[in-house]
C-alpha cells in the first residue's frame, strides 16, 4: 500500500526491511498477552469430525471458518463472533455481542448467507468444539443449506489457524486499543475495522489482493508457504 509513496520519494524497502524499520523505531502495535476463553467445548452436543484436514483450497467458499473472540470496554466485555473464507479471507459474516449465547453466531451466520456469493458450489463450514457450533439450532441452520459440518479434534489453534490469524488481525491490528472506552464505539471500531480489513488491507498470501477483490476475482492460487525444520544444535 506504501509502495507508490516510496518509490515517489526514491526509497527501496521490502516487506522484511520495512517491519525492521518500525520495530526498531518502537512503531509495531504492541500485541495483547492477556487470554480470555470463549471456547466451551465440555457439553452434550454431538461433535464433528475435522474434515478440512490435508484440503487444498483451491476457490471461495469452499471452506468457512468460525470462531469467536472478545474486545474489552471499559463498561463490558463484549464477544465477537466472525466467519471468514478460507481462501479469499473475506469475513462474510459477524456480530457483536456482549454473551456467549448461540444468538451471537447464529447471527453472524445468517449475514455470511446472505452474503454468499457462489450458493451453488460444495461448502464446508468448520470450527471448534465450542458449544455455539454444536447447538441444535446451528447446525441444523447449516444442514438447511446443505453445508457439511466439519470441527477441530482437539483444542489446536492450527486445526483452525485462519480465524485465528484473522481474530489477531482485527483486534491487534485494526482496532488497536486494547480496551475501547465504550460498547457502542466498540460496535462503531468492529463495523469499521472489517469493513477496512475485507477492502483495504492486502495479503501476502493472495499475491497483495484484499480479500473482497480476491472473493470477486479468484482467478489465482495461493501463495505457499515452504516449511522450515530447525536442527537443534548439539551440546559439545
Amino acid at each position: 500500500m506504501l509502495k507508490g509513496e516510496l518509490t515517489d520519494l526514491n526509497i527501496s524497502m521490502g516487506r522484511d526491511k520495512f517491519f525492521q524499520f518500525l520495530r526498531e523505531n518502537r512503531l509495531l502495535v504492541p500485541k495483547s498477552r492477556k487470554f480470555t476463553v470463549t471456547t466451551m467445548s465440555y457439553h452434550r452436543f454431538f461433535k464433528h469430525p475435522n474434515r478440512i484436514k490435508d484440503l487444498t483450497l483451491t476457490r471461495p467458499e469452499q471452506v468457512w471458518v468460525s470462531d469467536i473472540t472478545y474486545i474489552k470496554t471499559k463498561e463490558e466485555n463484549l464477544f465477537l463472533s466472525l466467519i471468514t473464507d478460507a481462501f479469499s479471507k473475506r469475513i462474510m459474516g459477524y456480530h457483536l455481542a456482549n454473551h456467549l449465547r448461540i444468538d451471537g453466531p447464529l447471527k453472524a451466520l445468517n449475514m455470511a448467507l446472505r452474503n454468499r456469493m457462489y450458493p451453488d458450489q460444495e461448502l464446508i463450514h468448520h470450527s471448534d468444539r465450542g458449544f455455539q457450533y454444536c447447538h441444535p439450532d446451528y447446525t441444523d441452520l447449516l444442514e438447511k443449506h446443505n453445508i457439511k459440518i466439519s470441527m477441530t479434534t482437539k483444542y489446536d489453534p492450527y486445526e483452525n489457524s485462519v480465524a485465528e490469524r484473522v481474530n489477531e488481525t482485527i483486534k491487534n491490528e485494526l482496532i488497536v486499543l486494547e480496551v475501547l472506552p465504550s460498547t457502542p464505539v466498540a460496535h462503531k471500531a468492529v463495523e469499521q475495522s472489517i469493513k477496512t480489513y475485507n477492502n483495504r488491507r492486502p495479503h501476502l498470501s493472495l499475491h497483495y489482493r484484499t480479500p473482497m477483490n480476491a472473493h470477486e476475482h479468484p482467478d489465482f492460487t495461493l501463495k505457499k508457504w515452504k516449511k522450515v525444520f530447525r536442527i537443534k544444535p548439539t551440546k559439545t
